[in-house]
Formats: C-alpha cells, sequence, structure tokens
C-alpha cells in the first residue's frame, strides 16, 4: 500500500520544521513493526498495520510549532490544540485513503486511548491491539527520549518500570509491555515468561516538569 503525495508531504514538513516529531514518528513506526512481527499472527493484514504505525502522529501538521517545541508548560489553549493532533490525523487519513475506517486513520484516532478508558479524546477503554502496540511504543519513545520540557531523558529501566506500573494497574496492554521488556533483553526467552518485578530500581529525570510523563491518561504530558 502505497501513501498518497500530501502525506509524505507531511513527513517532509516535520523533517524540515519539527525534527523531534520526525524522529518520533519513525521510531515508533519501527519499534511497532517489530511488536506487530511478534503479537499479530496474520500476516495479510501487515501492510495495513505498518501504515498504521507511520501515521500514527501526522495530525500535529495542524499543530503550530511553537507548541510542539514549547519548553514550558502549555497553557490550556495549547494543550487543547495539542491533543486536537489526534481529530486532525482521523480526518486527514480518512480523506486521503478514503476510508474512515482504515487501520492508520483508527490508530492516529484512538492511540492516546488507554485500556481503563483514561485516555483521550473519548475516554474509551481501548481494545483494539494495533492501536494499542502504537500507543506503548508511543509513551515508551516519549519517555527514553529527551524532550523540550525535560533536560534528560529516562532511563531505559526507569522507562520500562514505568510502562510496567501502567500495565499491571491496567492502563496498558500486559502483553504488549511484556513483548517490549523482552525486545530490550539480551536473552531470547519469549514473552510469556516476562514478568513484572515489584522492586523499582530506576529514578525519574531530575527537572521533569510533567511527572508520571505518560501522557493523558495521566491527565499531564500530553505530546
Amino acid at each position: 500500500m502505497k501513501l498518497v503525495t500530501p502525506l509524505l508531504d507531511i513527513y517532509d514538513y516535520f523533517k524540515k520544521r519539527d525534527p523531534y516529531t520526525y524522529r518520533h514518528i519513525l521510531t515508533v513506526f519501527a519499534l511497532s513493526l517489530l511488536l506487530y512481527q511478534d503479537l499479530i499472527e496474520n500476516r495479510s493484514e501487515l501492510a495495513m498495520e505498518i501504515l498504521s504505525a507511520s501515521n500514527h502522529d501526522l495530525g500535529k501538521i495542524c499543530v503550530p510549532t511553537a507548541v510542539l517545541k514549547k519548553s514550558i508548560p502549555l497553557s490550556e489553549q495549547e494543550r487543547q490544540q495539542l491533543t486536537h493532533h489526534v481529530a486532525a490525523g482521523y480526518v486527514l487519513l480518512s480523506y486521503y485513503l478514503q476510508d474512515p475506517y482504515h487501520p492508520a486513520a483508527i490508530t492516529a484516532r484512538d492511540h492516546h486511548e488507554r485500556r481503563d478508558g483514561s485516555g483521550y479524546p473519548c475516554g474509551i477503554k481501548l481494545t483494539n491491539t494495533i492501536v494499542e502496540i502504537v500507543g506503548v511504543v508511543d509513551v515508551f519513545d516519549a519517555l527514553i527520549t529527551r524532550r523540550p520540557y525535560r533536560a534528560h531523558s529516562y532511563d531505559l529501566r526507569t522507562a520500562l518500570e514505568t510502562l510496567s506500573q501502567q500495565a499491571d494497574q491496567g492502563v496498558l496492554n500486559k502483553d504488549i509491555v511484556h513483548a517490549l521488556i523482552r525486545l530490550n533483553r539480551k536473552d531470547p526467552r519469549g514473552s510469556d515468561n516476562c514478568q513484572f518485578s515489584k522492586e523499582l530500581r530506576g529514578t525519574p529525570p531530575s527537572g521533569n516538569q510533567y511527572s508520571g510523563a505518560l501522557h493523558l491518561s495521566l491527565k499531564k504530558d500530553v505530546k
């Protein structure tokens, strides 16, 4: 399946104007593909699933670059502009792919929803594995990457512990978090043998403007 030119132009826009978002989109795509291969059995749908991951944040084309790059807490108006990216992405992908039910459009709309209904925009209880994979990877990359509002990124252990806590609380999908942890291990054990440690040894970075850093599932960080 091919991307139409206007969607490719959006990638070019981010590459020139907002390198973080450009890198984030590519990273989420790559990690999601690895998890798709591990967790999705129906290989005939893999092309559409790949397209879903690579376009999850294209709606940020409708968010002012100054908001995306802001280094201090957002105002309520700016927060609304930022959260609008999910609806914008859904509309853009529905139009250019000519299908409002396309997995890429649904993923753009729902990748900030959570299993316990604590996400946005609708607060639904997310059960779509394709979308959940992108959602988990989206949070993971946000944690381990330096952000405008945070001087230092989370170290790998702290990031995985944070995800593990959220999975244990029913916010994120446990199977997906297990698989992500397995990808970060040196040994080849399957995700079925992965267990969450109750001992927390990681330390969140100092100067973090958004404690918890789990997007709107914690009503704080929404990028």
